[in-house]
């Protein structure tokens, strides 16, 4: 039993190819279909009524990048806004083999079950390279995803970190509007996308396994110092001894990092998504937190602090995709790009030139 469990949490199961969760050629053949195109405020009055398909269809309109998609979908964002948070917002993320998919359907069947609304959405910027979906994540979710109350929504399957996460950041913004208490954030890929989905998110879980290695070499310190609470998963009592042992280890590194922001003590416990052992100390862990934090205005403040970093990312994504998309730039990177590489050019004075001619609008010389 121990071997098994030791090869599961190496293993990582090929990513299944899908088709993109949105394009433009998709979105197109919807609307030559007939169906009633609808206005701003029918939008809206949809996602106030709860109504699902209207709230998945202005989701679909802001992970379109067609320019009048773009321009509805803020539209509809905008007048979403102040129906907007009041939901408790909750990032997951984990090594490989973690069991993500089970542990979120775990905690969501737990928690819809007590009368709360659940969304969970994604954030997957590895999908462009490797073909993988988090759509294989709903049908592993059979109990949650026929659940009344649990919107599972997948993430664009393309485009850049920053460009996923702040249609997942708008994302939460028409989930809450549509009366969703309780928004989970899966971080699917790994890296810097842990960075994004904490720059949004109230709390910060990571899963654990226990017998994997050595278990505080397997991940970046980074993380663990970004996390409020840390999940051994999969302790069930043939593999309880060695939870413990983990658990003693992660809390002794957890003293070794500087104290939060929040005044908070990142907890340590243990969990069974198949037994249901731990969910609700979890949550109850989750719920601490936030009463803490809110006494001590350190949750208002971190909001705040998020809608602020998100005007500047959102400014250095549009500042990004027009450098790229430029008509004087675009079509010469390719040969700027080989002139570093026959070192004809250095990159710094490559990227000064194209820098000059986009600030300067002029056309870029043969």
């Amino acid at each position: 039993m121990e071997h098994e469990d030791f090869k599961s949490a190496l293993s990582v199961n090929e990513g299944v190819e899908q088709p993109p969760s949105v394009s433009e050629e998709s979105v197109l053949r919807f609307i030559r279909k007939g169906r009633k195109k609808l206005t701003v405020d029918e939008y809206v009055d949809g996602i106030l009524a709860g109504n699902r398909t209207i709230l998945s269809q202005a989701i679909t309109l802001v992970e379109s990048s067609l320019p009048a998609h773009f321009k509805t979908a803020q539209e509809i964002i905008e007048k979403c806004l102040p129906y907007s948070g009041k939901s408790l917002r909750i990032g997951i993320t984990g090594v490989p083999g973690v069991g993500k998919s089970t542990f979120i359907e775990a905690m969501g069947m737990y928690l819809t079950r007590q009368g709360k609304k659940l969304a969970v959405l994604a954030i997957d910027p590895s999908s462009e390279r490797s073909k993988g979906s988090i759509l294989g994540d709903k049908t592993r979710m059979e109990q949650l995803s026929v659940e009344p109350n649990a919107f599972i929504r997948p993430s664009p399957s393309a485009g850049s970190l920053g460009g996923v996460a702040r249609k997942t950041r708008e994302t939460i913004i028409l989930c809450e509007a549509a009366g969703f208490d309780t928004i989970f954030i899966e971080t699917v890929g790994v890296g810097q996308s842990e960075t994004a989905v904490h720059s949004m998110v109230d709390f910060f879980l990571l899963l654990m396994l226990a017998g994997a290695g050595d278990e505080l070499q397997g991940i970046k310190r980074g993380i663990m110092e970004m996390a409020d609470a840390i999940a051994i998963t999969k302790s069930d009592s043939g593999n309880l001894h060695k939870a413990e042992i983990a658990a003693v280890q992660y809390r002794n590194a957890l003293h070794l990092f500087p104290k939060s922001p929040s005044n908070w003590t990142p907890e340590v416990l243990l969990s069974s998504s198949v037994t249901g052992f731990g969910i609700d100390a979890i949550w109850g862990t989750v719920l601490d937190y936030e009463k803490m934090t809110r006494e001590n205005r350190y949750f208002e403040h971190r909001r705040r602090e998020q809608a602020k970093y998100w005007m500047y990312e959102t400014i250095n994504e549009a500042l990004r995709e027009h450098f790229y998309h430029h008509p004087n730039i675009e079509p010469k990177l390719s040969d700027y790009e080989q002139r570093v590489l026959d070192d004809q050019l250095s990159s710094f004075m490559a990227a000064k030139k194209l820098l000059s001619k986009y600030f300067n609008h002029e056309k870029i010389e043969p």
